[in-house]
């Protein structure tokens, strides 16, 4: 009976028990066709065996040679040192980590086979390789090897590159006898595309005839591959959605009397792209099904007043709002306005933050517990056991990116009861470009706010180094005489010889002292919410000149008079938060600057940063370039990165197949079901397991 590699486990292959079985997990391998999807990072030309004297320090080399010499050493650090020596020459062998068995079977005039990278011993002690793959060989075999590429994995400790390499032959063994691996492409979009079989592409990628190129990406093969991994990422998230839209939600049947109202009291018209995605929220509200939109607009577009909107529509429902914000501080931003917009308006917002404690505390659970509190703004507190909604049914999340996908989940199931799940609008003001959006955001609906309100100023950004620092001072001056206020932003609160940054507590005893009839206030994560919050209140009233800060204030800071930032050590921050930090002036009337210091020497990396820096306040092309730098897995955020770690595929490059993947995605969740839950395995393993319904 032909059998199913994917069913077939790991431990049915030759030399692997229960102990080598539990290593392969960790690399996700758990049956012999995680084996084959266990793909190469890089080929290795080892074609060309060299004498020991012909190689060169910087090259990664295949030579062999007889050991003259094996001692455990401890110069500093237990090693074991090997000297091996041919008729041309020597070369030392050192292993930081070996074996009992090791330490037997290196014996003088014993031949071993290696291939490392070569590198200079220093002291004149020739040339050298650590940890080498190596080969005991006879004299008779010197110079009989299997010519052409290897293909050099992932591994784990316990599992080296002749495991997996071992393992990989017993497995491709298995199909020449006729096992096989499912084909989990829809067959229609594999001969639409001309795409070879599986198991052929599988054979390109372990075994190529010639050293892949750099557009490898572009062949059949590799389409093929890189087609069926987005499918199964875009397949994790489409299901998620397509689940949850099986659940009945609230309708939101406003009857507009309190948006009208807030709308009258803002003082302000919205702008077109307001309106816009406000029509497309309340279409989702009105609907019985959950909405699951984000909003993305950049720094300073209005979301706060989209989503005000949003949560009048449910509360004039009878229902209850959760607004979640990653900081107390811009959760208390967030607070501050909503009692200003909402309680004229006759609506309780309540509040709850991690530091909250005791019976006041308690009182504020037990109103949200019996619908006292119409709109509850809070941290990650919000999804604490202890606390209970009486009909949530608008969940809105805010810097959403910071959140993994997880904890959105968590607070959804705080909704309303019987069955029913609440409404999600979640917000980024971090612009996501729009292949990443496709994927990394295959389970919301996208609305976006692309122009920014009347009144927004554009920054203009300046790169100066660290030696102008008493000009930078003297700029400071002219504008507080000009009755500008200044952010003076650190990147550390303590201070760090190693890193060269300049502590917050260091910068604002420097500019007191350059700056003595100045008030020179100070904001840094290690103060108690309070005092944080005391401060930029007051720096809000003007009673301060200069705030010192650090990144505490990237988000949710909203004061208008301020219009000059300094931000240290620029050099250090990504795209995205230098960007974030930037908006935080450019909010009221005035020109606004923002000054980028750096300590050379820079890095290309860092140079290219602060030089797009310079260049342009657009969100999106700055995202653009911060996933170029970066990688689409930290633009979205660590925690929510897992499904983001690719095998085969690259957002950008392959932005060409994902224009067709929400399509792809959909057919095949509705025509052929079956297929969803092994590519998903297949692909994602167990990382994916927030997609769960």
């Amino acid at each position: 009976m032909v059998s199913c590699l994917d069913d077939l486990p790991i431990t049915e292959l030759k030399g692997v028990g229960e102990k080598v079985a539990e290593k392969l997990k960790r690399l996700n391998i758990v049956s012999v066709a995680d084996m084959l999807f266990h793909l190469p990072f890089r080929h290795e030309d080892r074609s060309t065996l060299l004498p020991i004297g012909a190689l060169q320090p910087g090259q990664a080399s295949l030579f062999e040679g007889r050991i003259e010499l094996a001692e455990v050493v401890f110069r500093g650090r237990r090693s074991m040192l090997l000297r091996l020596s041919d008729d041309t020459g020597f070369i030392n062998i050192r292993f930081f980590h070996f074996s009992n068995s090791q330490k037997q079977m290196f014996k003088r005039g014993q031949w071993l086979r290696c291939y490392g990278d070569v590198r200079s011993a220093g002291n004149g002690a020739g040339l050298g390789v650590v940890h080498p793959e190596y080969q005991l060989i006879t004299l008779a075999q010197r110079g009989q090897f299997e010519k052409g590429l290897l293909a050099v994995y992932p591994v784990t400790e316990g599992v080296n590159q002749t495991t997996i390499r071992k393992l990989l032959a017993q497995a491709f063994h298995l199909l020449q006898q006729g096992a096989r691996v499912r084909e989990l492409l829809p067959e229609a979009l594999s001969i639409d595309k001309g795409f070879p079989s599986l198991i052929d592409s599988l054979q390109q990628l372990h075994y190529p005839e010639t050293m892949p190129s750099e557009d490898v990406s572009e062949t059949p093969a590799f389409k093929r591959l890189i087609t069926e991994e987005l499918l199964a990422h875009h397949l994790s998230l489409s299901r998620l959605k397509a689940g949850l839209q099986t659940y009945p939600a609230p309708c939101f049947k406003s009857k507009e009397l309190l948006p009208q109202r807030f709308l009258q009291q803002l003082g302000f018209s919205l702008t077109a792209a307001q309106q816009r995605v406000v029509a497309e929220i309340s279409g989702d509200l009105a609907l019985n099904q959950p909405m699951q939109r984000l909003l993305q607009g950049d720094v300073g577009s209005g979301k706060t007043v989209v989503a005000a909107l949003a949560a009048l529509s449910a509360i004039e429902a009878g229902y209850q709002v959760a607004l979640m914000a990653p900081t107390e501080l811009l959760a208390e931003q967030h607070l501050a306005n909503f009692k200003t917009w909402l309680e004229p308006l006759g609506i309780k917002v309540a509040c709850l933050l991690g530091r909250y404690k005791g019976k006041e505390n308690q009182l504020t659970l037990d109103d949200i517990r019996l619908g006292g509190s119409d709109i509850v703004i809070g941290t990650q507190a919000l999804f604490q056991q202890k606390v209970e909604f009486c009909k949530l049914a608008l969940v809105i999340i805010d810097e959403q990116h910071r959140f993994g996908v997880q904890q959105r989940l968590a607070l959804r199931d705080k909704g309303v009861l019987d069955g029913m799940q609440p409404h999600q609008l979640v917000m980024t003001a971090t612009p996501i470009p729009r292949t990443l959006a496709m994927l990394g955001y295959a389970d919301l609906d996208l609305s976006i706010i692309d122009e920014l309100p009347p009144g927004r100023t554009a920054v203009t950004t300046s790169v100066l180094s660290v030696a102008k620092r008493q000009l930078i001072i003297e700029r400071i001056k002219q504008g507080v005489a000009d009755g500008r206020q200044v952010y003076w932003v650190c990147t550390l609160v303590e201070e760090s010889e190693v890193l060269q940054c300049q502590a917050a507590e260091v910068a604002a005893e420097l500019l007191r002292s350059c700056l003595p009839e100045l008030n020179i206030g100070l904001v840094h994560g290690r103060m108690k919410a309070e005092e944080k919050q005391a401060m930029m209140t007051s720096f809000k009233a003007h009673a301060m000149h200069i705030l010192v800060a650090t990144t505490v204030i990237e988000v949710g800071v909203d004061v208008p008079n301020a219009s000059l930032m300094i931000i240290e050590n620029a050099e250090r921050l990504g795209l995205a938060q230098l960007h974030q930090l930037r908006g935080r002036v450019g909010r009221g009337q005035r020109a606004s600057h923002c000054v980028l210091m750096y300590k050379g020497p820079l890095s290309e990396n860092a140079n290219e940063r602060l030089s797009i820096m310079r260049e342009t306040t657009d969100g999106f092309k700055i995202a653009q370039k911060d996933m170029q730098l970066r990688g689409p897995g930290e633009l979205l955020g660590k925690r929510q990165a897992g499904f983001m770690r690719f095998k085969v595929a690259d957002v950008e490059r392959d932005a060409a197949v994902l224009e067709s993947l929400a399509e792809m995605a959909d057919e095949t969740l509705q025509h052929q079901p079956q297929l969803v839950e092994p590519l998903i395995h297949r692909w994602l393993g167990n990382s994916v397991e927030y997609a769960q319904v």
